[in-house]
């Protein structure tokens, strides 16, 4: 039987952090960022964590189930 592949767009988007939570990026700040106000800019800039009813399906795309 081949081997279980992981998804390539899943390992490209999401990491695992220490504790065993999948961390993610925001999205909406590639471009057409001039009319996006500084706050918000600011806050999509930082990493954020997958939401609990999202993780399973992540972990299994990442083949970690």
């Amino acid at each position: 039987m081949p081997k279980m592949k992981t998804k390539s767009s899943a390992k490209k988007r999401f990491k695992l952090t220490g504790s065993g939570k999948i961390k993610r990026k925001h999205a909406f700040k590639s471009h057409i960022l001039t009319k996006k106000s500084k706050k918000r800019k600011l806050k999509l800039t930082h990493s954020g964590l997958v939401h609990e009813s999202d993780v399973n399906s992540i972990k299994e795309q990442l083949r970690l189930k």
